[in-house]
Formats: structure tokens, sequence, C-alpha cells
């Protein structure tokens, strides 16, 4: 068993499972918090987050098929791919980006960190990696912050890609994307009146 990646909350160790190449994500204990409290934190988002991703991958989501889950792991189908982070985004990357969010959002879950750090491309569609900042939510306003994100991370012609696949998906994308404006209005707002 090997570390493959280090987030702030877990630890992600690549090993073999029956035969078959698995990711375990791993939540290591805080050593700064009380310990019952830790264990408490640690075994509840795990839970969420393999809840979360089950629900997504029924409603279409492209996400890792979980093998197992234990009190404070994950056990991950690895798929073979790429970051879209660390490959050039084309168009149609971007639009398959779009709609997945769109398929993720239309089942009532947001990502907390939809980047292109947490979408593989693999070929044969993206697929959303790292659940644990997810939630269940109607929150129109989290939902535009899953675009915000993506939409600061990439280049504006691939955003309009992304954009446009989205708002053709998504059930309340006309309320999202009115939302995620007066967002950015906020913070051009507040950047004003800081400077």
């Amino acid at each position: 068993m090997r570390i493959v990646a280090e987030g702030a909350e877990a630890l992600i160790y690549s090993t073999t499972l029956y035969g078959r190449e698995v990711l375990i994500k791993y939540r290591a204990p805080k050593r700064y918090r009380i310990k019952e409290l830790d264990e408490s934190i640690r075994k509840t988002r795990t839970k969420k987050e393999a809840k979360l991703m089950v629900r997504a991958s029924a409603a279409g989501v492209n996400v890792p098929e979980i093998i197992g889950v234990g009190e404070n792991e994950i056990y991950l189908e690895k798929i073979e791919g790429r970051l879209l982070k660390d490959i050039s985004i084309s168009s149609q990357l971007s639009r398959k980006s779009g709609e997945q969010l769109a398929i993720l959002h239309n089942a009532g879950i947001t990502h907390g960190d939809f980047t292109p750090a947490n979408l593989i491309s693999n070929g044969n569609g993206i697929y959303l990696i790292d659940f644990g900042l997810a939630d269940s939510t109607p929150s129109c306003e989290e939902r535009a912050l899953d675009i915000l994100l993506m939409k600061r991370q990439i280049s504006g012609a691939r955003y309009a890609d992304f954009a446009k696949a989205y708002s053709k998906t998504a059930k309340s994308s006309k309320d999202t994307m009115r939302r995620l404006a007066e967002i950015e209005e906020r913070g051009r707002y507040q950047s004003r009146t800081l400077g």
C-alpha cells in the first residue's frame, strides 16, 4: 500500500484488493481535536461522503464505484485517466464537465470543491472525485458557488462551453446563473470598497 495523494482531510492510498487495483480514502486522526470529537467527525464525514457518492451515481453522475466503506475509510474503484488540472482542457471536456455538474445539481447535491483538480478525464467521460465537501442541499447559493469555483479555474472560452452545457442540462439553471451573477457582483463591490 502506498500514498498517492494527501489532502487537508484525508490520505489516498493505492493498493490491490482481491486482485483489483483500488484507492483507499482514509481520514486520518487530527491530534488538535479532542479524541472523541475527532472520531465522531471522521466517522460522520466518511459516511456522508459515501452516501452522497452513491446518490450521485444513481442519478447518472460519473463517480468512482464504492467497493466498501469502513469507519474512516472509503474503498474506491481506481479511475484511469488524468486530472483536468494537468491537461489542456478542450471545449468537449468543458461541456462534459458542465453536464456532469448539472446532473449532480439536479440530484440535489452540491460538490463544494468543483475544480479541475477534482475532475478526471479518462477518454470515456468526466469523473467527479473527492466528495469530502459535498452536501445534500437545495441551496441556489451553493450551486452557484460550484460554478464560480470552476469559472475561476478555466479560460473564458472554456467557461462559456461549460456554462452553456450546464444551462442546457440543469433544471434550475436560470436561478443558479442569476445567483452566480449576484455573488460576483458582491465580490466586485467588496474589492472596490476594501482597496
